[in-house]
């Protein structure tokens, strides 16, 4: 799909504030209600626009512990790969887990109210039967940016 200056300018007030009222966002893109309606319901057929999310504040409640984690496997055959991934499935306290190309095999991204349960949750991992051959971790001392902020 060609995106044209009026997506973009949609694409952008969405990105700013996904609850805006589509009043709102017809008057940001410079269209009608029912003009801005039509364009903002191609997008979301089309896949551009894949769902809307909030942004949490996960200090707001308690504070937490967030660990980035290297993972290398000691097997890379698929049923590794595999029993590895449904390892982490399984784990609530993993946000993100990316399979990565290169010296490591995948990067989690791990939030625990501190660093006692994360050393549980990495005990619970380092089980045989996963696979994990290394891990390094790395303990997050500041968040500069999450996917989906803008400004």
């Amino acid at each position: 799909m060609k995106l044209d200056a009026i997506d973009l300018k949609i694409i952008a007030a969405l990105r700013r504030d996904g609850r805006m009222t589509k009043l709102k966002l017809a008057e940001a893109a410079n269209l009608s209600p029912a003009a801005c309606w039509e364009r903002l319901r191609r997008l979301e057929e089309s896949g551009v626009i894949k769902g809307y999310t909030a942004i949490v504040d996960l200090e707001a409640d308690a504070p937490r512990t967030t660990v980035i984690v290297e993972i290398s496997l000691k097997s890379h055959q698929q049923a590794d790969f595999r029993r590895f991934e449904e390892a982490v499935a399984r784990e609530p306290a993993i946000i993100a887990c990316d399979a990565t190309g290169g010296g490591i095999d995948y990067i989690l991204r791990v939030v625990v109210p501190d660093i006692d349960s994360y050393q549980r949750l990495i005990d619970r991992l380092l089980a045989p039967q996963i696979g994990i051959e290394r891990y390094f971790s790395y303990v997050v001392t500041k968040t500069v940016r999450l996917a989906g902020d803008v400004g």
